[in-house]
Protein backbone atom coordinates (compact mmCIF):
# COMPACT_ATOMS: atom_id res chain seq x y z
CA UNK A 1 0.00 0.00 0.00
CA UNK A 2 1.18 3.50 -0.85
CA UNK A 3 1.76 5.67 2.23
CA UNK A 4 2.01 9.44 2.60
CA UNK A 5 2.78 11.95 5.34
CA UNK A 6 0.48 14.98 5.52
CA UNK A 7 1.45 18.27 7.10
CA UNK A 8 -1.53 18.70 9.39
CA UNK A 9 -2.81 21.85 11.06
CA UNK A 10 -6.25 20.50 11.86
CA UNK A 11 -7.83 23.09 9.60
CA UNK A 12 -10.34 22.39 6.86
CA UNK A 13 -7.87 22.55 3.97
CA UNK A 14 -5.54 19.96 5.48
CA UNK A 15 -8.52 17.73 6.34
CA UNK A 16 -9.83 17.82 2.77
CA UNK A 17 -6.35 17.27 1.32
CA UNK A 18 -6.02 14.08 3.37
CA UNK A 19 -9.55 12.94 2.53
CA UNK A 20 -8.81 13.25 -1.20
CA UNK A 21 -6.03 10.69 -0.75
CA UNK A 22 -7.55 8.31 1.77
CA UNK A 23 -10.52 8.03 -0.60
CA UNK A 24 -8.03 6.71 -3.16
CA UNK A 25 -6.87 4.00 -0.76
CA UNK A 26 -3.65 5.75 0.25
CA UNK A 27 -2.57 5.30 3.86
CA UNK A 28 -1.96 8.74 5.37
CA UNK A 29 -0.33 9.83 8.62
CA UNK A 30 -1.35 13.33 9.69
CA UNK A 31 1.90 14.92 10.87
CA UNK A 32 1.53 17.87 13.21
CA UNK A 33 4.76 19.82 13.55
CA UNK A 34 4.70 21.68 16.85
CA UNK A 35 6.70 24.93 16.64
CA UNK A 36 4.97 26.22 19.77
CA UNK A 37 3.05 29.12 18.22
CA UNK A 38 -0.03 27.31 16.94
CA UNK A 39 -2.35 28.47 19.72
CA UNK A 40 -2.75 29.03 23.43
CA UNK A 41 -4.38 25.70 24.28
CA UNK A 42 -3.37 22.05 24.05
CA UNK A 43 -5.42 20.83 21.09
CA UNK A 44 -3.90 17.35 20.81
CA UNK A 45 -7.17 15.49 21.26
CA UNK A 46 -8.92 17.73 18.75
CA UNK A 47 -6.19 17.13 16.16
CA UNK A 48 -6.37 13.38 16.74
CA UNK A 49 -10.15 13.36 16.29
CA UNK A 50 -9.96 15.40 13.08
CA UNK A 51 -7.26 13.13 11.66
CA UNK A 52 -9.44 10.11 12.43
CA UNK A 53 -12.40 11.87 10.80
CA UNK A 54 -10.55 11.83 7.44
CA UNK A 55 -9.17 8.32 7.84
CA UNK A 56 -5.62 9.14 8.90
CA UNK A 57 -3.31 8.17 11.73
CA UNK A 58 -1.90 11.02 13.83
CA UNK A 59 1.63 11.92 14.86
CA UNK A 60 3.10 15.04 16.46
CA UNK A 61 6.74 16.15 16.40
CA UNK A 62 8.01 18.83 18.79
CA UNK A 63 10.42 21.10 16.86
CA UNK A 64 10.30 24.17 19.10
CA UNK A 65 14.01 24.31 19.91
CA UNK A 66 15.02 23.76 16.28
CA UNK A 67 12.55 26.40 15.09
CA UNK A 68 13.91 29.01 17.50
CA UNK A 69 17.54 28.25 16.73
CA UNK A 70 17.31 27.95 12.94
CA UNK A 71 14.23 29.76 11.66
CA UNK A 72 12.55 32.34 13.90
CA UNK A 73 15.31 34.95 14.09
CA UNK A 74 17.04 34.51 10.74
CA UNK A 75 14.55 33.67 7.96
CA UNK A 76 15.94 33.77 4.42
CA UNK A 77 12.70 35.18 3.04
CA UNK A 78 12.03 37.56 5.93
CA UNK A 79 8.82 38.15 7.85
CA UNK A 80 5.23 38.89 7.05
CA UNK A 81 3.46 41.82 8.68
CA UNK A 82 4.67 40.87 12.17
CA UNK A 83 7.10 38.16 13.38
CA UNK A 84 5.92 35.43 11.03
CA UNK A 85 8.62 33.86 8.82
CA UNK A 86 5.97 31.99 6.82
CA UNK A 87 7.96 30.90 3.76
CA UNK A 88 10.94 29.67 5.78
CA UNK A 89 8.62 28.03 8.32
CA UNK A 90 6.70 26.10 5.67
CA UNK A 91 9.91 24.98 3.99
CA UNK A 92 11.30 23.86 7.34
CA UNK A 93 8.19 21.75 7.95
CA UNK A 94 8.65 20.09 4.56
CA UNK A 95 12.31 19.32 5.30
CA UNK A 96 11.34 17.73 8.61
CA UNK A 97 8.60 15.66 6.94
CA UNK A 98 10.90 14.60 4.09
CA UNK A 99 13.44 13.38 6.62
CA UNK A 100 10.73 11.19 8.20
CA UNK A 101 9.59 9.47 4.98
CA UNK A 102 11.95 6.51 5.15
CA UNK A 103 11.35 5.92 8.87
CA UNK A 104 7.60 5.69 8.27
CA UNK A 105 7.85 3.79 4.98
CA UNK A 106 6.05 6.65 3.24
CA UNK A 107 6.57 7.68 -0.39
CA UNK A 108 5.64 11.36 -0.49
CA UNK A 109 4.25 14.37 1.40
CA UNK A 110 0.97 16.23 1.04
CA UNK A 111 -0.17 19.62 2.30
CA UNK A 112 -3.43 21.55 2.34
CA UNK A 113 -1.96 24.68 0.73
CA UNK A 114 -4.18 26.54 -1.74
CA UNK A 115 -2.63 28.81 -4.37
CA UNK A 116 -3.38 32.44 -3.59
CA UNK A 117 -5.10 31.82 -0.26
CA UNK A 118 -2.51 33.43 1.99
CA UNK A 119 -0.73 36.59 0.84
CA UNK A 120 2.77 35.69 2.00
CA UNK A 121 3.24 31.93 1.91
CA UNK A 122 0.74 30.70 -0.67
CA UNK A 123 1.26 32.92 -3.70
CA UNK A 124 2.45 30.91 -6.70
CA UNK A 125 5.93 32.41 -6.42
CA UNK A 126 6.03 31.80 -2.66
CA UNK A 127 5.03 28.15 -3.11
CA UNK A 128 7.91 27.76 -5.57
CA UNK A 129 10.28 29.35 -3.05
CA UNK A 130 9.00 27.05 -0.30
CA UNK A 131 9.54 24.01 -2.52
CA UNK A 132 13.03 25.17 -3.49
CA UNK A 133 13.97 25.97 0.11
CA UNK A 134 12.82 22.47 1.10
CA UNK A 135 15.37 21.11 -1.41
CA UNK A 136 12.68 19.70 -3.69
CA UNK A 137 12.17 20.11 -7.42
CA UNK A 138 8.70 21.19 -8.57
CA UNK A 139 7.92 17.65 -9.77
CA UNK A 140 9.27 16.11 -6.56
CA UNK A 141 7.67 14.50 -3.55
CA UNK A 142 5.49 17.39 -2.32
CA UNK A 143 1.87 17.10 -3.50
CA UNK A 144 -0.70 19.85 -2.96
CA UNK A 145 -4.05 18.11 -3.62
CA UNK A 146 -6.14 21.27 -3.19
CA UNK A 147 -4.50 23.06 -6.15
CA UNK A 148 -2.82 20.14 -7.93
CA UNK A 149 -4.60 20.64 -11.27
CA UNK A 150 -3.18 24.16 -11.49
CA UNK A 151 0.37 22.94 -10.94
CA UNK A 152 2.84 20.73 -12.76
CA UNK A 153 2.37 17.00 -12.05
CA UNK A 154 4.46 15.72 -9.15
CA UNK A 155 6.16 12.34 -8.76
CA UNK A 156 3.14 10.73 -7.01
CA UNK A 157 0.96 11.70 -9.99
CA UNK A 158 3.54 10.83 -12.67
CA UNK A 159 4.18 7.41 -11.10
CA UNK A 160 0.47 6.68 -10.81
CA UNK A 161 0.43 6.48 -7.02
CA UNK A 162 -2.24 9.19 -7.04
CA UNK A 163 -5.03 9.75 -9.57
CA UNK A 164 -4.55 13.39 -10.59
CA UNK A 165 -8.10 13.57 -11.95
CA UNK A 166 -9.47 13.09 -8.43
CA UNK A 167 -7.54 16.06 -7.09
CA UNK A 168 -8.66 19.70 -7.10
CA UNK A 169 -7.77 22.97 -8.82
CA UNK A 170 -8.71 25.57 -6.21
CA UNK A 171 -7.21 29.04 -6.28
CA UNK A 172 -7.77 32.19 -4.21
CA UNK A 173 -9.31 33.06 -0.87
CA UNK A 174 -12.88 31.92 -1.45
CA UNK A 175 -13.90 29.00 0.77
CA UNK A 176 -16.90 27.99 -1.33
CA UNK A 177 -15.46 24.71 -2.61
CA UNK A 178 -14.06 23.72 0.79
CA UNK A 179 -17.34 24.40 2.59
CA UNK A 180 -19.28 22.43 0.00
CA UNK A 181 -16.91 19.47 0.36
CA UNK A 182 -17.08 19.66 4.16
CA UNK A 183 -20.83 19.29 3.90
CA UNK A 184 -20.54 16.41 1.42
CA UNK A 185 -18.01 14.61 3.62
CA UNK A 186 -20.18 15.12 6.68
CA UNK A 187 -17.59 17.03 8.70
CA UNK A 188 -19.46 18.18 11.78
CA UNK A 189 -16.81 20.52 13.08
CA UNK A 190 -13.57 21.95 11.78
CA UNK A 191 -11.39 24.96 12.34
CA UNK A 192 -13.09 28.16 11.23
CA UNK A 193 -11.47 30.08 8.33
CA UNK A 194 -8.88 32.61 9.41
CA UNK A 195 -7.42 30.59 12.28
CA UNK A 196 -3.66 30.60 12.35
CA UNK A 197 -0.27 31.15 13.84
CA UNK A 198 0.29 33.38 16.89
CA UNK A 199 3.33 34.85 15.14
CA UNK A 200 0.99 36.76 12.84
CA UNK A 201 -0.42 38.70 15.80
CA UNK A 202 0.84 42.16 16.80
CA UNK A 203 0.81 41.30 20.51
CA UNK A 204 3.01 38.23 20.10
CA UNK A 205 5.49 40.11 17.93
CA UNK A 206 5.84 42.85 20.54
CA UNK A 207 6.30 40.35 23.36
CA UNK A 208 8.98 38.43 21.46
CA UNK A 209 10.86 41.65 20.68
CA UNK A 210 10.67 42.60 24.37
CA UNK A 211 12.20 39.28 25.45
CA UNK A 212 15.01 39.54 22.89
CA UNK A 213 15.76 43.12 23.94
CA UNK A 214 16.44 41.89 27.49
CA UNK A 215 18.30 38.62 26.88
CA UNK A 216 18.31 35.35 24.98
CA UNK A 217 15.07 33.79 23.82
CA UNK A 218 14.57 30.33 25.37
CA UNK A 219 12.18 27.59 24.29
CA UNK A 220 10.44 27.94 27.67
CA UNK A 221 9.59 31.56 26.77
CA UNK A 222 7.06 30.38 24.19
CA UNK A 223 4.49 29.24 26.74
CA UNK A 224 5.14 32.25 28.98
CA UNK A 225 4.29 34.62 26.12
CA UNK A 226 0.90 33.02 25.48
CA UNK A 227 -0.73 33.97 28.76
CA UNK A 228 -1.37 36.89 31.10
CA UNK A 229 -0.63 40.61 31.16
CA UNK A 230 3.02 41.37 30.45
CA UNK A 231 4.90 44.16 32.24
CA UNK A 232 8.51 45.28 31.90
CA UNK A 233 9.74 46.96 35.10
CA UNK A 234 12.30 49.80 35.39
CA UNK A 235 15.28 47.69 36.50
CA UNK A 236 14.59 45.15 33.74
CA UNK A 237 12.50 42.48 35.48
CA UNK A 238 9.58 40.90 33.65
CA UNK A 239 6.20 40.42 35.35
CA UNK A 240 3.55 38.17 33.82
CA UNK A 241 0.21 38.42 35.62
CA UNK A 242 -2.69 36.00 35.15
CA UNK A 243 -5.91 37.70 34.04
CA UNK A 244 -8.38 34.89 34.72
CA UNK A 245 -8.73 31.28 35.83
CA UNK A 246 -7.49 29.91 32.52
CA UNK A 247 -4.36 32.09 32.60
CA UNK A 248 -3.68 31.07 36.20
CA UNK A 249 -3.99 27.39 35.38
CA UNK A 250 -1.67 27.66 32.36
CA UNK A 251 0.94 29.76 34.21
CA UNK A 252 0.90 27.23 37.07
CA UNK A 253 2.12 24.55 34.63
CA UNK A 254 5.10 26.57 33.44
CA UNK A 255 8.58 25.59 34.55
CA UNK A 256 11.02 28.32 33.51
CA UNK A 257 14.51 28.76 34.99
CA UNK A 258 14.27 32.56 34.84
CA UNK A 259 11.02 33.04 36.79
CA UNK A 260 9.61 32.71 40.30
CA UNK A 261 5.94 32.31 41.10
CA UNK A 262 4.31 35.28 42.83
CA UNK A 263 0.87 35.52 44.40
CA UNK A 264 -1.29 37.67 46.63
CA UNK A 265 -1.93 36.53 50.22
CA UNK A 266 -5.29 36.92 51.90
CA UNK A 267 -7.03 38.39 48.87
CA UNK A 268 -8.08 36.87 45.56
CA UNK A 269 -5.62 37.73 42.79
CA UNK A 270 -4.05 36.27 39.68
CA UNK A 271 -1.00 34.02 39.76
CA UNK A 272 2.08 35.80 38.44
CA UNK A 273 5.59 35.05 37.23
CA UNK A 274 8.42 37.44 38.10
CA UNK A 275 12.03 37.40 36.91
CA UNK A 276 14.07 35.46 39.46
CA UNK A 277 16.83 38.11 39.37
CA UNK A 278 14.46 41.03 39.97
CA UNK A 279 15.86 43.89 42.03
CA UNK A 280 14.23 44.75 45.35
CA UNK A 281 12.71 47.84 43.74
CA UNK A 282 11.22 45.76 40.91
CA UNK A 283 9.88 43.20 43.39
CA UNK A 284 8.11 45.91 45.32
CA UNK A 285 6.72 47.42 42.12
CA UNK A 286 5.59 43.98 40.96
CA UNK A 287 3.73 43.53 44.24
CA UNK A 288 2.01 46.91 43.84
CA UNK A 289 0.98 46.00 40.30
CA UNK A 290 -0.40 42.65 41.41
CA UNK A 291 -2.49 44.26 44.16
CA UNK A 292 -3.73 46.96 41.78
CA UNK A 293 -5.53 44.27 39.76
CA UNK A 294 -7.38 42.96 42.82
CA UNK A 295 -10.07 44.41 45.07
CA UNK A 296 -7.52 45.22 47.75
CA UNK A 297 -8.14 48.52 49.56
CA UNK A 298 -6.13 51.27 47.86
CA UNK A 299 -5.03 52.88 51.13
CA UNK A 300 -3.79 49.75 52.93
CA UNK A 301 -0.74 47.52 52.56
CA UNK A 302 -1.32 44.04 51.16
CA UNK A 303 0.82 40.93 51.34
CA UNK A 304 2.63 39.42 48.35
CA UNK A 305 4.61 36.16 48.18
CA UNK A 306 7.44 36.08 45.62
CA UNK A 307 9.05 32.68 45.75
CA UNK A 308 9.64 32.20 49.48
CA UNK A 309 9.83 35.93 50.26
CA UNK A 310 7.00 38.04 51.69
CA UNK A 311 6.46 41.72 50.90
CA UNK A 312 4.07 44.30 52.31
CA UNK A 313 3.16 46.87 49.64
CA UNK A 314 0.32 49.22 48.72
CA UNK A 315 -1.57 49.07 45.39
CA UNK A 316 -1.73 51.98 42.99
CA UNK A 317 -4.87 54.08 43.35
CA UNK A 318 -5.36 54.25 39.57
CA UNK A 319 -4.74 51.43 37.07
CA UNK A 320 -3.38 54.00 34.65
CA UNK A 321 -0.28 54.10 36.85
CA UNK A 322 0.14 50.38 36.24
CA UNK A 323 -0.54 50.48 32.53
CA UNK A 324 2.57 52.50 31.72
CA UNK A 325 4.61 49.35 32.42
CA UNK A 326 2.71 47.23 29.86
CA UNK A 327 4.82 45.55 27.21
CA UNK A 328 1.85 46.22 24.91
CA UNK A 329 1.04 49.92 24.77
Amino acid sequence: MIKALALFSGGLDSMIAIKLLTDQGIEVTALHIDIGFGGTKDNTQLLKSRAAMVGADYMSVNTREQFIQEILFNPKYGYGKHFNPCIDCHANMFRIALALLEEHNASFIITGEVIGQRPMSQRSEAIKNVTKLANQEEDGLILRPMSAKLMAPTTPEIEGWVDREKLLGIEGRSREVQLRLAKEYGFEEYESPGGGCLLTETSMAMKIKDVVAHGDFKVEDIDVLKHGRHFRLPDGAKLVMGRNKEDNEMLQKISHPDYLFARTVGIVGGLSLLSSDASQADKELAGRLMLTYTKAPKDTNGTIMIGEDTLEVMPFEDKREAQKYFVLQ
